[in-house]
């Protein structure tokens, strides 16, 4: 007989429960619902890709590709990846489809899973979850940058993630970056002898990374480095300052941070983060940038692309944090029938009240009155709908506030008029 064997999930996943998952899915309902009233639409793509895809985009020699992502060989020899994350993704597609030929900009959202096998930590995870969103298009003016921003700001401030701060940035372009990079690297290797290992290493493979080094002993050589701001060219510098106009146009508020980098190449002007409480050091809930070189990188068409992609572990994380999320409406009724003759007639009105749009709870086996109300309370519903005897033969309803005990007898119709009209407020306040 087989050894019996308790299986628990994976190292660096876990499970989301409810209420949690309540939670969860009212956050998604709010990001679809900021996004598409921007225009943006709605993109699927696959959990895994060719590997060459992520090597390409990301780098080869990044930690992500050369340490962090789950890639393994197919069936057919071919070498597959679970994405670590979805740009590289949604610019494939956008390349495969031939969306380029589509009008206007390609204003794209995603919600979904990534994977990266690194050291879990607080609101980190192997398989963490995304909600980001992508313009791709023949345009890389400010305003486009400005209003991808705006959305971001509103999402945070619809789901009620207080205390965050958007900082901003620009790298330059292909003209006027590689200067900066060749100065940065020759400043570094000046105070070589004085950065830990990874900085050290930094220096010749990316040295713009050094600059988001998060070690104590190193920030007051890095404060003392050279700044990308005082080398952009003058187009980089009149784009940042009309994309600063725009954000100000729009009640945007933002701090500049010029250590505020993306350490790969097809990465162009515009960056940009947003940290948020609770999250410890690791503040950072959001990040994304301008990366006009990704799609031509990865063989399409030339083609300018903003984007951003938010940590919904750790938005959630914070909202939990500071118990300041979304309200949820969470269940609504339990009816409580009283004997077998009522048991028909609260089977119709719970399928009316779930057509409404209100949670139900429809016990299938008759409970004593009392109990009834002990289970509503302890499921926390709202309401108890009583259906006895008394109830069919008046062709009435007898509505039980729970929080205060408040008892109104209805009709059907103000039932359910009433029920509607208190689930819209439940929503809105």
């Amino acid at each position: 007989m087989p050894e019996k064997r308790q299986f628990r999930a994976i190292k660096g996943t876990r499970d989301i429960l409810p209420p949690d998952s309540a939670l969860w899915n009212r956050i998604e309902q709010m990001a679809r619902a900021t996004f598409e009233s921007y225009n943006f639409r709605d993109i699927r793509t696959p959990a895994f890709e060719d590997t060459e895809l992520f090597a390409r985009s990301i780098g080869a020699e990044t930690d992500v590709v050369g340490k962090e992502m789950y890639t393994f060989t197919d069936r057919d020899e071919s070498s597959v990846s679970l994405r670590p994350e979805a740009t590289a993704s949604v610019a494939r597609a956008y390349i495969e489809h031939a969306m380029h030929a589509l009008p206007g900009n390609q204003k794209l959202y995603y919600i979904g899973p990534m994977f990266r096998r690194e050291r879990p930590q607080k609101g980190r995870y192997r398989q963490f979850y995304q909600i980001g969103a992508e313009v791709l298009g023949q345009s890389d003016a400010p305003g486009i940058d400005a209003e991808v921003l705006e959305m971001l700001v509103a999402l945070f401030k619809r789901v009620g993630l207080a205390k965050t701060a958007l900082y901003v940035n620009s790298i330059g372009c292909k003209e006027c970056r590689p200067k900066y990079v060749e100065l940065l690297r020759e400043e570094l290797r000046k105070v070589q002898s004085q950065l830990g290992p990874d900085s050290q290493r930094r220096i010749e493979t990316n040295p713009l990374r050094v600059l988001d080094s998060k070690i104590p002993d190193e920030q007051a050589i890095i404060e003392n480095l050279p700044r990308i701001s005082d080398y952009l060219c003058d187009e980089c510098r009149t784009h940042f300052a009309k994309l600063k106009e725009e954000l100000n146009l729009r009640d945007v508020a933002y701090a500049e941070n010029w250590r505020l980098v993306r350490g790969l190449d097809y990465y162009t002007r515009t960056t940009f983060e947003v940290t948020a409480e609770g999250l410890g050091s690791q503040n950072a809930v959001c990040g994304g940038g301008r990366y006009d070189g990704l799609v031509e990188l990865l063989g399409g068409p030339p083609t300018k692309g903003i984007g951003f992609a938010i940590g919904t572990d750790r938005m959630i994380l914070s909202l939990q944090e500071a118990q300041n999320g979304p309200k949820l409406p969470g269940l609504g009724v339990l009816i409580a029938w009283m004997n077998a003759s009522t048991y028909p007639a609260a089977v119709k009105i719970a399928r009316k009240l779930r057509e409404s749009g209100l949670a139900v709870e429809l016990p299938a086996e008759e409970v004593k009155f009392k109990k009834s109300l002990g289970l509503a309370d302890k499921l926390g519903a709202r309401y108890a709908l009583i259906i006895g005897e008394d109830e069919v033969a008046s062709g009435t309803y007898t509505l039980k506030r729970l929080a205060d005990a408040d008892q109104k007898k209805l009709n059907e119709n103000e039932l359910l008029e009433y029920l509607e009209s208190e689930r819209l407020n439940c929503l809105t306040h």
